[in-house]
């Protein structure tokens, strides 16, 4: 594993002076000079504290936070010491199996892959131990990039973290004196990253297929990355039949060949379109595919499918979604629209929380799609994303190191902060601020999710 502390002291040692944190009080954390209070803390420990999509590989070649994590390692160290802080929530891909390119080598033990990310990044979870020891609760919240993650290896490597689970590969966590605030990743939403046991159980003669279609267009846009963006000629099938919108199977099925289509067009991996580079023996898998094994093509009865992976996935989405425990279903075609749209998000967080009159939520907070929104609802009511950690957050290169901080107590407050490379804190809920029609508020924050190297989610 490579040194990441090179640039740690450079990074935080020069920090002399807590940064002024906006909800916080007078009171001032004693601490060492090194390492202060990210705010001035107030007397209460009354703030939660949210961060995903770290992103931490089984090698550092495979990992997405590397350039990132000693400024991530400082911002835990300084966290121990802001004394009004309750809560550190990490809501979902934390350790990561799909960011990996298709040769690497084959392996039938997830257990074991997981906790060799773990052996690989202990630095970050020796520090997640020293953030329980000094009184901040630690909270799991799972998911796409670690969906298989068996609860227990985390457990084993942080005996003191808290883990959020419901369905299979999912999980919500309310927290805040009322229970107002709710944590998880997203991908329960999701066409591409929501658990899927249904669509693959027939081939596969298991209900064991956990890993939804974004897996495998994961590993493809990791190996295209990883060879350095080759560019190379593909023919891929291409559909010329558009169905009529009242067909709500195949327009469904033209849909997800649409958004399959955008993304992959321009990823050209140097393996060949028909060559089995998915030797899959993990998650009820015992094959392996080729890329065209699950790219949907007109089938010779016309309709439109995948030939083998993934066959007719419009009609496994109410399934999905009941097994899921999705407490307000769509529609597929409402839901694969979504897919590259930051407001599809918004929206389920509205629907599925704030105002659905089943649940008593005021801040809904997600992670998963890389883009940081900050949506003030009104009536007390916020939705936030958190963004991510990852070095290279190429559609919104600025837009890394984001954490939210959420004040529980009579009257909510939330806002999103940015850890900065020299160490300071900076307040972006302004430039991430989104209004309901949709547009920014200020700043550029995007309003749909570009295409860029990662693929979906």
């Amino acid at each position: 594993m490579k040194n990441r502390f090179l640039s740690l002291l450079l990074v935080f040692g020069m920090v002399f002076a807590p940064v002024l944190f906006t909800a916080g009080s007078a009171a001032k954390a004693e601490v060492p000079e090194a390492f202060p209070a990210l705010w001035e803390a107030g007397e209460t420990r009354d703030k939660i504290v949210v961060i995903s999509d770290i992103h931490l590989g089984i090698d550092d070649r495979y990992g997405e936070t590397l350039e990132n994590l000693p400024l991530l390692v400082g911002f835990l160290k300084r966290l121990q010491s802001t004394e009004d802080v309750r809560e550190l929530v990490i809501a979902g891909d934390f350790l990561d199996e799909w960011y990996l390119p298709v040769y690497y080598p084959r392996y039938t033990d997830q257990r074991q892959f997981y906790k060799d990310i773990i052996a690989n990044n202990q630095d970050v979870i020796g520090e997640l131990n020293n953030v329980i020891d000094s009184g901040i609760r630690l909270v799991y919240v799972i998911g796409n990039h670690d969906i298989t993650l068996e609860a227990g290896i985390l457990q084993e490597a942080i005996p003191g973290i808290v883990q959020a689970n419901d369905a299979k590969g999912l999980g919500a966590y309310y927290t805040g004196d009322r229970e107002e605030i709710v944590i998880e990743h997203g991908h329960r939403y999701d066409v591409f990253s929501a658990p899927d046991t249904v669509t693959n159980a027939e081939l596969c003669g298991n209900d064991e297929t956990i890993l939804p279609a974004g897996y495998f267009f994961a590993r493809y846009a990791a190996t295209w990355v990883l060879e350095d963006y080759p560019v190379v000629e593909k023919n891929l099938p291409v559909v010329t039949k558009v169905p009529e919108k009242t067909d709500l199977d195949q327009y469904g099925a033209y849909l997800y060949y649409s958004i399959l289509k955008t993304v992959t067009s321009h990823m050209t991996p140097k393996e060949s379109l028909d060559e089995k580079i998915f030797d899959m023996r993990v998650s009820g898998f015992d094959d392996a595919y080729s890329f065209l094994d699950f790219y949907p093509a007109q089938q010779e009865d016309g309709t439109i499918s995948a030939p083998v992976l993934f066959r007719n996935i419009q009609r496994t989405w109410g399934e999905r979604q009941a097994i899921n425990q999705v407490k307000v279903p769509n529609s597929f075609i409402e839901a694969v629209l979504g897919t590259l749209d930051w407001r599809y998000f918004s929206g389920q967080a509205m629907t599925q929380y704030l105002s659905n009159t089943d649940e008593s939520v005021d801040v809904v907070v997600f992670g998963h799609t890389h883009v940081p929104v900050y949506q003030d609802m009104g009536g007390g009511k916020y939705y936030l994303n958190d963004g991510t950690w990852i070095d290279n957050n190429k559609d919104h290169p600025d837009a890394t190191r984001i954490f939210a901080v959420i004040t529980t107590g009579e009257k909510v407050k939330a806002r999103l902060y940015r850890m900065m490379e020299e160490g300071s804190v900076s307040d972006v809920s302004e430039h991430y601020s989104i209004t309901n029609d949709g547009n920014a508020a200020a700043g550029e924050p995007p309003a749909v999710k570009s295409v860029g190297q990662r693929g979906l989610y």
